[in-house]
């Protein structure tokens, strides 16, 4: 079931297939080396091995623009795991398009780990009525990083998709 969400021109949101791993992949790997995340800790091999893994136990949807993958958003029925936008394309609506679907697919809620230093992200969220409601020392993340876990609520201030 392709979306075109809002109407917007040239975007397209429609469920990842697994050939579209290697651009998923390609995809996360440019976002976290743009974005003020701590460096990933594993190689692009064994990202792509990862997702390629997951599709089977999560949801994953794609946006397209131009014909590529330019962003997508893997989750769970409470948990959304990965949101990511080319770093050209930021700024531009996909990731606020990706993250409506995600409310709408699952209107009761869902929560999210955003590293604490990456104030890009948390700024994003909150603005489309996220919450932060955890913070940690990153003693259980693999990078070992400050993060925190952000939740989107129906009926919260700023909660509507």
């Amino acid at each position: 079931m392709p979306t075109d969400p809002g109407g917007s021109a040239g975007l397209l949101l429609r469920p990842a297939r697994a050939d579209d791993v290697p651009a998923i992949a390609a995809v996360q790997l440019a976002a976290r080396a743009a974005s003020p995340m701590p460096p990933g800790i594993h190689p692009p091999h064994e990202v792509r091995a990862h997702l390629a893994a997951r599709l089977g136990d999560s949801e994953c949807w794609v946006a397209e623009s131009g014909g590529g993958v330019v962003g997508y958003a893997r989750f769970t029925r409470t948990w959304l795991d990965d949101l990511y936008v080319d770093p050209a394309h930021q700024g531009t609506g996909v990731g606020g398009a990706l993250l409506d679907l995600v409310k709408v697919r699952h209107p009761d809620g869902f929560s999210l780990w955003v590293f604490e230093q990456n104030a890009p992200a948390r700024a994003f969220y909150a603005a489309r009525g996220l919450v932060e409601r955890e913070h940690t020392d990153g003693s259980e993340n693999e990078e070992r990083a400050p993060d925190l876990r952000m939740e989107w609520a129906p009926g919260s201030v700023g909660g509507s998709a």
